[in-house]
């Protein structure tokens, strides 16, 4: 079924195929990518619409529901609909809608109960195919895309289908996090309607079955990753997830872009939710959202004592297991603790039994709040982030943008992020946080100590905390770098 939707030119078109965006479904770092880097390529130019699945939080927050497109004979998939709408940033939407597959309780990926749903090969099949379907002949919607670029490994299958489709387009696949690889059985080979060739080293296989983010890194015409220094780090072993030599080989066609921020969503200067704005020429506020977050979490309100937060899924990559081994020990600083997620159970057990055991100084929220949030980067003296590896983080950036230093992990984007402070960078002006290598609980606890004494010097601390709110962390820069890699696959 062909509807005729006049859409208005652009020199590049781009369809953005993701399996969530911020603010109407977000898990995590992909969800803000999802949104910002659309807006700020459509800031510089670039036509891109962004394809995304029609879960229940979606549908319900279209405004309009206008189909552009059915979809009723894609193989053994579902039959679906294409619905048109605005995300709130003005980026314009596909909304891909097969009740059967998305509209459900719980999660994207997940059910209520945290258990990956059982289907989940269709209902990012699906997403793969109808991004193919949209970037080759076959599309029947008047605006077609130069180039399709697909996010980890959910849409992970268009390249594929993209290589043996008519008339298709280039594509390049961005990947997120690596370890995330999107595993099937080799029997849904032929659920997906994937030719049987394409099963094999030079395909889809991997180690036997199939894998989505194999797929997209084998067939994609290129490949970008969230931060140089991971864009190098994924073809060593160490956090190459098997998928290093492969990564290896394309080490010609693989670009690491570091993250920008939604300078508009996270700006202590116009901030909703703090208690009182501020910026890097009028920070007296920051001292106010530090009281404020005390009396809310039930911490003693002391202004000279350390504020540390940590907003983190509680997993083992995070490190949260370090971070609460040396929790008790933090105390004696003096430094307080606020910790936000939610994860693993025993983890998230062991959060709520530090903030038992010491009232007033530790304090943790299981769950996520993005009002709470915001007022721990404001509050915050310092943010924690001891991640074992990190593509690129988002919350370092958030960190250094409301002038909390970040003590980070010396590993993916955090080490092209976040320059230690030293008695040189803080003379030279780029010093923006602290840095410890070498994942053992002493070294994070140095990291914070020596990040504790600068505090305690007020003056510098001040200069540092300025530092970071100075750094240009906006996506214009990065922006401008993914059209260069888009003209660069068309040959332009």
């Amino acid at each position: 079924m062909k509807i005729n939707i006049k859409f208005e030119s652009a020199k590049l078109k781009v369809l953005f195929a993701t399996s969530e965006i911020a603010p109407l479904i977000k898990t995590g770092g992909l969800a803000d990518v999802s949104s910002a880097l659309p807006a700020a390529l459509r800031a510089i130019g670039v036509d891109v619409r962004v394809l995304v699945p029609g879960y229940r939080q979606v549908i319900a927050q279209l405004p309009e529901q206008k189909v552009l497109a059915t979809f009723d004979a894609l193989a053994d998939f579902p039959a679906a609909r294409l619905l048109s709408g605005t995300a709130a940033n003005g980026v314009p939407l596909l909304v891909l809608d097969c009740p059967g597959l998305y509209q459900r309780d719980g999660g994207p990926y997940q059910d209520a109960a945290g258990n990956d749903w059982a289907d989940n090969a269709l209902r990012f099949g699906l997403l793969s195919k109808v991004a193919a379907v949209l970037g080759s002949s076959e599309s029947a919607l008047d605006w077609h895309p130069d180039l399709v670029h697909c996010n980890d490994w959910q849409t992970g299958l268009t390249p594929a289908y993209l290589h043996f489709a008519h008339g298709s387009v280039p594509s390049i696949l961005a990947i997120h996090n690596l370890a995330f690889q999107g595993v099937f059985p080799p029997a849904t080979l032929g659920q997906l309607h994937l030719p049987l060739s394409c099963f094999g080293i030079n395909g889809v296989e991997f180690y036997g079955s199939l894998s989505f983010l194999k797929a997209g890194l084998f067939y994609a015409d290129h490949i970008t990753t969230v931060s140089p220094n991971y864009a190098k780090e994924i073809q060593q072993e160490a956090l190459g997830f098997g998928m290093q030599g492969l990564l290896a080989i394309r080490n010609n066609d693989l670009t690491g872009i570091l993250n920008g921020i939604d300078t508009g969503e996270w700006n202590p200067a116009t901030d909703k939710y703090l208690a009182k704005k501020y910026s890097s020429t009028r920070m007296t506020g920051k001292a106010i959202n530090k009281t404020a977050l005390q009396n809310l979490l039930g911490l003693n309100v002391a202004s000279d004592v350390p504020l540390l937060g940590l907003i983190s899924r509680f997993t083992h990559q995070k490190g949260l297991d370090l971070l609460l081994e040396i929790a008790p020990s933090l105390t004696e600083l003096p430094a307080q603790l606020v910790m936000l997620g939610s994860g693993e159970t025993k983890m998230q057990e062991a959060a709520q039994d530090m903030s038992h055991r010491y009232p007033g100084m530790i304090a943790a929220h299981i769950g996520f709040s993005e009002a709470l949030s915001h007022r721990i980067e404001a509050g915050a003296d310092m943010f924690i982030m001891p991640s074992r590896f990190e593509p690129c983080g988002l919350n370092q950036l958030y960190s250094q943008c409301y002038g909390t230093p970040p003590v980070v992990h010396a590993t993916g984007g955090l080490v092209d992020s976040v320059v230690d402070c030293t008695a040189e960078t803080l003379k030279d002006g780029t010093a923006s946080g602290f840095t410890f290598s070498g994942m053992a609980a002493e070294n994070l606890f140095a990291a914070i100590q020596r990040a504790v004494d600068l505090y305690r010097d007020q003056r510098n601390w001040k200069v540092l905390c300025k530092n970071c709110m100075v750094k240009d962390l906006g996506w214009e820069s990065s922006a401008e770098t993914y059209k260069a890699v888009y003209l660069k696959v068309l040959g332009r």
